[in-house]
């Protein structure tokens, strides 16, 4: 089931991802990103009074707190860097955030078998190869440098929600929207500014919010379920691009490069190869 729940993850992320894309054409990124997860801190605060998870000790609430800001700095890292940047450059370096935890994984003694290790390889490899890099031509270091700092962000984050989600999955994706929407509500008052966002506005980021967390949640399932490695549910976690992909053939009717088509079949191939491990 810790497969399952990996995959979903992917599945919800990389469409708030998409969506959440779609919204900063008019919005910045800041507004859309703060007003998200406020909405979706007032759903899973009301979800929190009925489930009433027990826990014992505080240790879950600093890897919330600690994975909610983190996750804050690498979307203004990522955001950034896409708007100095080449999409095809940055999104591929900020994908490798899955490398950290993984890493991490492997430190702590995890030791996935030869099968699992050739789908964990096959599937970042497609991610990577889905994201279209574009290489060519001059690159300037700053969004280069941002998008690696992004990852690294993105990449603690997934470690400490893990951590944090072996107490309590909702207890932690709770804590972590606290945190995120704490600092933003300090932002907003010393700015003065709730980003210009509109009446209307509210319910479609609200669904973006709520979409991200659904994903934070699935995944701190996924890593809290016995059996099912660190290394393994980062790497399906981390399939989100694709799906932001294909969502944007579909609906926005961009075209998939060859590139990015063997991207795709091999994240998805990677995907299957890993769960065919006992």
């Amino acid at each position: 089931m810790g497969i399952v729940f990996a995959l979903l993850s992917s599945l919800t992320w990389g469409t708030s991802d998409f969506f959440g894309g779609l919204a900063t054409r008019a919005r910045s990124a800041a507004a859309v990103t703060g007003w998200s997860q406020a909405c979706a801190f007032v759903v899973v605060s009301v979800a929190v009074l009925l489930v009433r998870p027990e826990v014992s000790g505080w240790s879950w609430l600093v890897y919330a707190a600690a994975a909610g800001l983190c996750g804050v700095a690498g979307l203004l890292c990522f955001y950034t860097a896409l708007a100095q940047g080449t999409m095809g450059v940055v999104s591929p370096i900020a994908s490798m955030g899955a490398l950290v935890p993984v890493g991490i994984g492997l430190a702590m003694g995890e030791r996935p078998g030869a099968v699992t290790w050739l789908g964990v390889v096959v599937a970042l490899v497609g991610v990577v190869l889905a994201s279209g890099p574009e290489l060519s031509g001059a690159v300037s270091p700053r969004p280069v440098l941002l998008a690696v700092a992004s990852a690294l962000f993105f990449g603690f984050t997934l470690f400490l929600l893990n951590r944090g989600a072996q107490a309590s999955p909702l207890l932690t994706v709770w804590g972590m929207r606290a945190a995120s929407v704490t600092l933003f509500v300090g932002a907003a008052l010393v700015l003065r500014s709730v980003g210009g966002v509109g009446t209307r506005e509210v319910p479609g980021l609200a669904a973006i919010g709520v979409g991200d967390l659904a994903a934070n949640f699935f995944f701190g399932t996924a890593s809290r379920i016995a059996g099912d490695s660190l290394a393994v549910v980062t790497v399906l976690g981390s399939l989100y691009p694709v799906m932001t992909i294909l969502l944007a053939r579909a609906i926005l009717g961009e075209r998939l490069r060859r590139v990015q088509q063997a991207g795709v079949l091999l994240a998805l191939v990677g995907a299957a190869v890993i769960s065919l491990r006992p």
